[in-house]
Parts: structure tokens; C-alpha cells; sequence
């Protein structure tokens, strides 16, 4: 069997990171300190699909490669977090789970955001991780299945990632969840799954809460987990094009102090000190008697519920929230680690539905098949950001004119946090700048 230590080598010279969420290096997170790796199997964000269905196609592939990480790093069991709706995931899996009696499958409501570690450890394990900690802290390492997948493919196939698994759906004639190469664009991506029915379409990278508009030039990287074309005429495309000088003018004019966004917040109810609606107090009488107020706007994990669900205003808590968040980080005020408060007793009760999240978002008639097209996608030009990942940019190591073959190392990883870059097609450098690599089949 693998050790830790070429394991961790063999994810950073792959190019294996967080397939679904900022990117963080997968091999900076292997520990021989953890007693539970969870896998990460809820997507709780709308429309997303991926997960599940690469899931239920390797299946056994992936619990594999799971309960083998279980053991390298010394843990006592691995845990699959999934919700209780994805049937035919979880029959895939339990047949293949027969065979390991060191993993097992926790079933959770399809309630948002299930998704956020901090969240899903809670619900798998019972333990809390404290505010501004990591789940190590707990003894817990979380990988989402993607990334499991991609590491069985690294460690078992000699395989880089060179392509991501994205779900393509809303005003699309044919929703799909295709396999598409790194560095493709929007408007190639969505012309592999067919054509667009509305005229003035907008592009919402990632899930409708979490997730930014792009263009049709945005590329595909590690962390695209889906394309959701909306019109741009939108509620949820208008909502999140904001001035934000605007909505701290409404927030001094319109906040009721309801406390809604509190009250449905999924930190604030482990505990975290996260309160936004003393933050939206706060900003509407700009009052900066009490520090503690924004310093804790560094425990908002940017689920979007106080914004895009809670506030019967139509308020933008997050927006505000992540400005501060960022003047904070820019100053380098760090907010340290208090001791979580008691989770809340009526946490259970206020835990939000997916589905009427969705329809609340007007993003329910979308949520119809997307089937998975396993084989990768075939383009003649793509530009690969030698960034795709938390840390630093990979190093360019071809020069223009190289012919490179699918699967080459393109970039090296840099010194510390970093990990390697590799060619998704078969062609020709056609340009290299600081930020990206341009190769023409």
C-alpha cells in the first residue's frame, strides 16, 4: 500500500485539489492525525448533480480509494455523507460497502448547506469545529467525491486531472452533466451540451447561492462544478449584479432587525459567533462601538442564506458581510479562535429545503435530468490558468511551439503551496503568459 508521503506527493504532482470547493490542495490536508476521513457526497447547492452521478458510475472505484486514504493516514473509519434522496447513489453504494466494515454511509436531510464541512462534520460525527478552526482540529479530513475519484486516478492509473465533471443546465435545450477539458470555455462547454433557448442568456458559475456570474469566455477550471444559464433578465442574476454602496443605504433604510438571517444562519447555529443581523445594525447606524461585531464577520462561511433566502427585505447581509471580511484579511486582523457558545436546541427545525430553496430562487423547472456523458469532450483550443488551485501558481516548464500529449506536466508545482499543471488535449503551445498556457490541437 501507498504511504502518506508518496501519496502526498502523487496528489501535488497531479494537480489534485477540492474539486468542488476553493481549490485547496489535497495533499496539504493528509494527516496521520486523523481518526475520520468523511466523504463529501451532498452538493447541497440546487441543481447540482455531478457528485452524485459520478458517484453512482464509480462506485466502487471511489470507496476504494477512500477506505485505502483511511488507512494511510491511520483513521478508524471513513464516513460517506449523502443525501437520503439520492437513491440510486446510495443502492450503488451499498452493495460495493458490503465489503468494507471500516466505512459507512450517513444519510442526511437535503437541507442547505449541508455541504459546509463545518456542517456536514456536525451531522457525521457530532463534533463541532471550533470557530476559525479546521476540521483537523477535530480529527476529521474531508474530501468531496471528485477529488476522491481523481486521487484513485493518480494513484491507481498513473492519471493527472486534465478535466473536470460539470453539470450544464437551466435554459439549455439538453441539461447534461458532461466531462469536459480544463482550460475549455462557457461557450464551448455549453455548445458540447447543446443550444441555448433564451436570447440574452447569463452564465452563473458554480450553485445559485454560492456561485458568480461569468461570461463566455470564462474558463473551465478544477473547481467548475456546474454552468447554470439563466436569462439575464432574471431575479437571481439581477439580484446578485449590486451596487454596494447602494445596499448599505438600504440596509440603514430598510432593516426591521427581524432577525431572520440570524435565526436560519447554519454557523450561528453550531454556535459560531456569527450574528448578521447585529452586523446589518451596526452598519445602518454606523456604529462601531462594539469591535467584536465585524471582527466576527470572519466566522461567515458565505452560504448566502441571510441574502438570498432569509431577509424578507431583500437585503444583502452576505455582501455586506464578505466586505468586511476582506477589510479585514487586508488589514490583517485575524479574529482568532473563541470557544464555540451551545449549539442551538431549535437547530433542527430551521434547517432549509433544498427544494424550496429552489423554488423560492425560481430555479425549480430546472431541476429536470441532466444525464452524465462520461466520455471527455473533444476541443481544439484550450487556455489552462496555471492557477486553479489555493496557493501558488504553477511554473510554466514548455516553451511555445512544444507539441505536449494529454496528461503532460505543462507546470511544475511552485515552492510551497502549489501543485502541478497539466496539457487537457493534444496540440500545440500556441502562448504562454504569466497567468496561462494557450495549446491548439
Amino acid at each position: 500500500m501507498t504511504d502518506l508521503e508518496t501519496l502526498k506527493n502523487t496528489a501535488r504532482e497531479c494537480g489534485i485539489v477540492g474539486a468542488g470547493g476553493a481549490g485547496f490542495p489535497a495533499y496539504a490536508k493528509m494527516t496521520d492525525k486523523a481518526d475520520t476521513v468523511v466523504l463529501n457526497c451532498v452538493e447541497c447547492e440546487p441543481l447540482l448533480k455531478l457528485h452524485r452521478q459520478l458517484f453512482a458510475e464509480y462506485a466502487g472505484e471511489i470507496v476504494s480509494m477512500l477506505d485505502e486514504v483511511r488507512q494511510i493516514f491511520g483513521a478508524g473509519e471513513a464516513i460517506i455523507g449523502i443525501k437520503s434522496e439520492y437513491v440510486t447513489t446510495i443502492q450503488a453504494l451499498e452493495e460495493v460497502l458490503k465489503e468494507y466494515e471500516n466505512v459507512r454511509l450517513k444519510k442526511v436531510r437535503a437541507a442547505y448547506p449541508m455541504g459546509d464541512e463545518v456542517v456536514l462534520i456536525y451531522e457525521a460525527t457530532g463534533r463541532v469545529v471550533p470557530p476559525g478552526g479546521l476540521p483537523a482540529d477535530k480529527g476529521v479530513v474531508v474530501y468531496n467525491v471528485e477529488t476522491m475519484y481523481n486521487l484513485y486516478q493518480a494513484v491507481h492509473e498513473g492519471r493527472p486531472v486534465t478535466s473536470k465533471v460539470v453539470s450544464i443546465v437551466g435554459e439549455i435545450d439538453h441539461p447534461a452533466t458532461l466531462r469536459i477539458p480544463l482550460g475549455t470555455t462557457v461557450k464551448d462547454a455549453v455548445a458540447m451540451a447543446g443550444k441555448v433557448t433564451v436570447k440574452e442568456p447569463a452564465y452563473l458559475m458554480g450553485g445559485p447561492m454560492m456561485g458568480r456570474i461569468g461570461t463566455e469566455n470564462t474558463l473551465i477550471t478544477r473547481t467548475t462544478n456546474a454552468i447554470i444559464i439563466l436569462d439575464r433578465s432574471h431575479q437571481l442574476i439581477r439580484r446578485m449584479d449590486k451596487n454596494l454602496e447602494v445596499e448599505r443605504r438600504r440596509a440603514s433604510s430598510a432593516c426591521c432587525q427581524c432577525r431572520t438571517c440570524t435565526d436560519l444562519c447554519s454557523r450561528h447555529a453550531l454556535g459560531h459567533p456569527i450574528e448578521p443581523h447585529r452586523i446589518m445594525r451596526a452598519v445602518a447606524n454606523q456604529d462601531v462601538s462594539d469591535l467584536s461585531v465585524f471582527v466576527n464577520s470572519a466566522f461567515c462561511s458565505g452560504c448566502g442564506i441571510c441574502e438570498k433566502y432569509a431577509c424578507p427585505q431583500g437585503l444583502s447581509p452576505k455582501t455586506i458581510i464578505q466586505e468586511f471580511k476582506a477589510g479585514l484579511r487586508a488589514a490583517g486582523v485575524k479574529a482568532g479562535k473563541p470557544e464555540s457558545s451551545e449549539i442551538k436546541e431549535d437547530r433542527e427545525y430551521k434547517k432549509v429545503p433544498v427544494h424550496r430553496m429552489a423554488s423560492r430562487l425560481g430555479l425549480a423547472k430546472y431541476d429536470v435530468p441532466a444525464p452524465f456523458e462520461d466520455e471527455v469532450q473533444r476541443v481544439k483550443k484550450v487556455r489552462i490558468p496555471l492557477s486553479q488551485h489555493i496557493g501558488a501558481p504553477a511554473k510554466a516548464k514548455v516553451k511555445k511551439g512544444d507539441r505536449v500529449k494529454t496528461g503532460q506536466m505543462i507546470g511544475e508545482p511552485a515552492e510551497g503551496l502549489s501543485v502541478g499543471i497539466h496539457a487537457s488535449i493534444d496540440g500545440t503551445v500556441s502562448e504562454i503568459t504569466d497567468k496561462e498556457i494557450v495549446i491548439s490541437g
